[in-house]
C-alpha cells in the first residue's frame, strides 16, 4: 500500500511539473522593491546548495531536503509529499555507488562555473550511477521569491522518478542495525577513516624504507643534494598521495554518501596542508643547500638574499594554507581578499616605517653595498656586518656590541665599505730637522729606496718628495699602496716600512725632527715716573 501512496505521489508531482510551469514566475516587481532576505536554505551557490542537502540527509529531513528540488509549486502539500520521496530515493541512489562532486570542486559563485561546456543555468554537482556517467546529477538556477537559487534540476528529478521502487526501496525497522553517528553508519565512518590511516601508514613506510636504501648508497648523504630532495619531500608526499589515493576509493566504496562527501571536504583541506609542509620543508631544503654552496664560494651577500628569499616562500605558503583550510570549513576567504585591497591604502599609512624598511631590504640586498661578514662605517657606527634581514640590518662593531639599524635608515645613510679594499695607502709625512740640500736629497732617496725594495708595495708609481718648509721641520709626502687585502697584514708591513725609514735615516745621520718652537724673551722695560721723566737708574738720591 505504501508502495502505491508514493508512486501516486511522484506521478502527481511530475504531472504538476509538466502540466502549470507558469506557477513558477514571480510575481512582477513593484516600483519600490523591499529588500529580500536570504535564502532561508543557503542556495545561492553550487556548493552551499549540495552542503545544505547533504545537511538534511544526514539528518533524515526529507522533509527540508525537498526544498533543494526544483519544483513549480512549493505551497502544496502533496508536490512537497513527493519532493520528499524523491529525497529519499536520492539518498539511497548515493549511498548504494552514486557520487557527489567534492566540496572543493563545487563552484562557490553565485553564477556558476562557465567553462563546463554546459548551459549557463546548469551545473553538475554528482552521478547517481557512479562512474559509468550516463546519470548526472544537473543543479539548475533559477529565480524564487525574488533570489537568485540553485536547485537540483527537472531532468534528474526525472531519472529519480524513473527509477524502480524495488532498488529504492525503505528499509524496513528489522533490518536497521547499528549505531548512526552524525546521519551515516559508524561502520561507515570506521571503514573510510581506517582506509585514509592505512593509505598513509603503507605510504610512510615506503618513503621511510626508500629514505633508508639511499642513505646506504651515499657515502655523505648530508651533503647530497639529491638525498636531502627526498628526505624533506617524501613525508608531505606520502600524505598527500595517501589523500589523493582516498578519493579514488572513497567514490568505489558503497557507503553513506553524508560520511563519504563529508570526509572528502576535510581531506581536501588536508591535501592543501601537505602541498604547504612539503613546500616549506622543499624551501629549507634548497636554501640550506644553497648556503651552503655559497659559503664555499665566500659569496656572503648571496646569503642573505637566500634567507631573505627563504623567509618570503614561507610567509607566502603559511597564507595559502590558511586560505585553504578557512575554505574548507566553509568560510568565504573571497570578500577578505576583496577588503585587503581596500585596506591596503590604510595598511600602508599606519605601517609606513615598515614598508620602507621592506622596501629598504631590497635596496641592500640588489644594491650590495655590504654582505654578510664585510667591515663598514655606516653613518657613525663602525663594526662588522652579521646579518642582512628584511627588515633590520644587524652590525657587531669592535666593542663587540650589536648594533640594529633599519632597513630604510641603513640604505639611506653613507656607508663606507672597508672589506671591498683591494689595497691600503701608505702615505706618511715624514719632518726632518732643518739640514743642507744635499742631505734633503739624500733623505728623499732613501725613503725611495724602502719603498721599492719592499715587495708588498704596489710598483704603480710608489714616490717619496720634498714637499714643504715647515715652522720647524722639513716636510717630505710619501705616496704608495701595500699590496694586500687583509687589514692585519697590512699594519704589520706599514710597521716594517715605517721602522726601516727610521733606521735608514737615523744610520745617515738624518735626525727625525720634534715639533718645536724657540721664544726669545725681551728684557722688562722701564716704569714712567707720574711726575717727571722716565727714571733710567735707580741710584740713591744726594744727601742734603
Amino acid at each position: 500500500m505504501l508502495s502505491y501512496l508514493r508512486r501516486f505521489l511522484l506521478i502527481l508531482l511530475l504531472a504538476t511539473m509538466t502540466g502549470i510551469p507558469a506557477l513558477a514566475q514571480d510575481a512582477p516587481a513593484n516600483s519600490t522593491a523591499p529588500t529580500i532576505p536570504a535564502d532561508p536554505f543557503g542556495r545561492e551557490t553550487p556548493r552551499s546548495t549540495v552542503s545544505g542537502l547533504i545537511e538534511a540527509l544526514a539528518k533524515r529531513d526529507y522533509n527540508r531536503a525537498a526544498n533543494y528540488f526544483d519544483l513549480p509549486v512549493q505551497d502544496d502539500a502533496r508536490v512537497m509529499d513527493g519532493a520528499s520521496e524523491l529525497a529519499r530515493r536520492l539518498q539511497v541512489l548515493l549511498d548504494s555507488g552514486g557520487t557527489l562532486l567534492p566540496f572543493a570542486r563545487l563552484s562557490n559563485e553565485p553564477a556558476g562555473r562557465i567553462d563546463d561546456d554546459l548551459p549557463l543555468d546548469r551545473e553538475l554537482a554528482g552521478d547517481l550511477k557512479g562512474s559509468t556517467g550516463d546519470a548526472p546529477i544537473l543543479l539548475t538556477h533559477g529565480s524564487l521569491n525574488g533570489r537568485s537559487v540553485w536547485r537540483i534540476s527537472h531532468d534528474t528529478i526525472r531519472q529519480l522518478m524513473a527509477v524502480p521502487a524495488t532498488k529504492v526501496a525503505a528499509p524496513t525497522t528489522d533490518a536497521v542495525v547499528g549505531i548512526d553517528v552524525a546521519g551515516a553508519p559508524a561502520e561507515d565512518w570506521a571503514l573510510l577513516i581506517g582506509i585514509a590511516a592505512l593509505s598513509f601508514v603503507i605510504l610512510r613506510l615506503i618513503a621511510a624504507a626508500a629514505l633508508a636504501v639511499m642513505r646506504r648508497g651515499i657515502t655523505d648523504p648530508d651533503a647530497n643534494a639529491v638525498y636531502r630532495f627526498f628526505h624533506a619531500a617524501l613525508p608531505p608526499l606520502s600524505l598527500f598521495i595517501a589523500v589523493m589515493a582516498f578519493y579514488t576509493w572513497a567514490e568505489r566504496l558503497q557507503v553513506a554518501i553524508v560520511a563519504r562527501q563529508t570526509l572528502l571536504r576535510y581531506a581536501g583541506g588536508v591535501a592543501a596542508i601537505a602541498l604547504v609542509w612539503f613546500g616549506l620543508r622543499l624551501v629549507d631544503a634548497v636554501a640550506d643547500v644553497a648556503i651552503a654552496r655559497m659559503h664555499r664560494r665566500s659569496r656572503r651577500q648571496a646569503v642573505s638574499v637566500v634567507t631573505l628569499l627563504r623567509r618570503a616562500a614561507k610567509i607566502l605558503l603559511l597564507v595559502f594554507s590558511i586560505v585553504a583550510v578557512l575554505d574548507t570549513f566553509g568560510i568565504d576567504v573571497t570578500t577578505g581578499i576583496a577588503a585587503l585591497g581596500i585596506g591596503g591604502i590604510a595598511l600602508a599609512l599606519g605601517a609606513q616605517k615598515t614598508v620602507e624598511n621592506l622596501v629598504g631590504s631590497v635596496t641592500v640586498i640588489a644594491d650590495r653595498p655590504v654582505q654578510v661578514g664585510d667591515f663598514c662605517r655606516v653613518g657613525d657606527v663602525v663594526g662588522t656586518v652579521e646579518d642582512v634581514g628584511i627588515r633590520s640590518t644587524r652590525i657587531r662593531t669592535n666593542d663587540r656590541t650589536i648594533v640594529t639599524i633599519p632597513n630604510g635608515d641603513f640604505s639611506s645613510r653613507q656607508i663606507e665599505n672597508f672589506a671591498k679594499r683591494d689595497r691600503f695607502l701608505f702615505a706618511p709625512k715624514i719632518y726632518i730637522e732643518y739640514t743642507t740640500p744635499d742631505k734633503i736629497r739624500e733623505a728623499v732617496a732613501i725613503i725611495e729606496d724602502v719603498l721599492l725594495s719592499n715587495e708588498n708595495i704596489s710598483k704603480d708609481g710608489p714616490r717619496a718628495r720634498f714637499n714643504n718648509f715647515g715652522e720647524s721641520a722639513l716636510e717630505i709626502e710619501v705616496f704608495s699602496y701595500i699590496a694586500l687585502s687583509d687589514f692585519g697584514e697590512s699594519t704589520t708591513v706599514r710597521q716594517d716600512l715605517l721602522l726601516s725609514i727610521y733606521e735608514r735615516l737615523s744610520a745617515a745621520g738624518i735626525t727625525i725632527a720634534v715639533p718645536t718652537r724657540t721664544l726669545f724673551l725681551a728684557p722688562k722695560p722701564p716704569i714712567a715716573d707720574q711726575d717727571g721723566p722716565m727714571a733710567h737708574s735707580s741710584a740713591p738720591p744726594e744727601n742734603s
